[in-house]
């Protein structure tokens, strides 16, 4: 029997993974109190066969009773039964934001400010966290990519390391990405915008990428960027980061940037990292 406990911050899209694990065939509950856990499991596994997929959506909405958590999961490990936790997280920023849209008070801090509950909220999973199999970021990720994820992880089988990597083209003249850790500006390139025949393409079209790699002081760049990336990503999951937002940036955000956004997302695909690409300032420039 396949057991999965989906627990995060409130606010990071716990409602949305419970409605992609359905649509993968799991029986889920939402906010069942902890202490009955171990009774719900018990009557799942002599259920004859009929349940085999489990997901429970825990977090501490369930108040008191989720002071339990921790008890009631040793019990069932005593009893025999394997599970695994998903956590999902995201930004302060992104959470506030979140609530504000929906016009929701935060469960934890109800009568006061939405980051105070955030804080308290963060300490009080710490040690859950820990116990996680996965964890995801959903700061950047919007409702199709966090079901592909979790598509991934549970019916693909991928196991990626507990780190999303974002990689984000823009133009310089539209303004800086203010949520990127690493920026790389390839404005130093040769630039297809002065090409007459090439202005009015993308880096996602060949006749650009072709322009912008064939020059060797591109080739080089891109090889020391992808040789300092591949040196830098141990060093962030080995310091507990969850997602990584490298920004590629040129004058306009249309032909140098998504070229060599382009080519990175597809290096560090091939070697199996969790990536995705977005291109801020390029219309129809977005890649999945």
């Amino acid at each position: 029997m396949k057991f999965v406990i989906i627990t995060g911050l409130s606010g990071a899209g716990k409602s949305q993974a419970m409605k992609s694990m359905e649509d993968l065939g799991y029986y889920c509950v939402d906010n069942l109190p902890p202490a009955l856990i171990p009774k719900f499991t018990d009557l799942c596994f002599h259920a004859q066969g009929e349940i085999e997929k489990i997901a429970l959506v825990i977090d501490i909405r369930g108040g008191r009773f989720f002071d339990d958590l921790f008890k009631s999961l040793d019990v069932i490990k005593n009893q025999g039964y394997n599970y695994e936790i998903l956590f999902l997280e995201a930004s302060d920023e992104v959470l506030i934001k979140r609530f504000k849209e929906t016009r929701r008070v935060h469960p934890i801090n109800p009568s006061g400010r939405i980051i105070e509950g955030i804080t308290k909220e963060r300490e009080k999973l710490a040690e859950l966290k820990k116990k996680a199999k996965y964890i995801v970021d959903t700061s950047n990720l919007t409702s199709a990519q966090l079901k592909e994820e979790i598509k991934k992880i549970y019916i693909e089988g991928v196991k990626p390391d507990n780190i999303t990597i974002f990689i984000q083209s823009f133009g310089f003249k539209k303004g800086i990405l203010l949520d990127a850790d690493l920026v790389f500006d390839v404005r130093f390139l040769p630039n297809p915008h002065y090409i007459e025949t090439l202005r009015d393409y993308t880096g996602n079209d060949k006749v650009v990428r072709d322009y912008v790699m064939k020059w060797p002081e591109s080739i080089e760049f891109v090889e020391k960027l992808n040789d300092m990336i591949d040196f830098l990503i141990p060093l962030y999951i080995k310091e507990g980061k969850s997602q990584l937002v490298i920004g590629i940036g040129c004058t306009g955000g249309k032909h140098r940037s998504v070229t060599v956004a382009n080519i990175l997302y597809e290096r560090l695909k091939d070697k199996g990292h969790r990536v995705i690409i977005n291109h801020r300032d390029s219309v129809n420039a977005f890649r999945e």
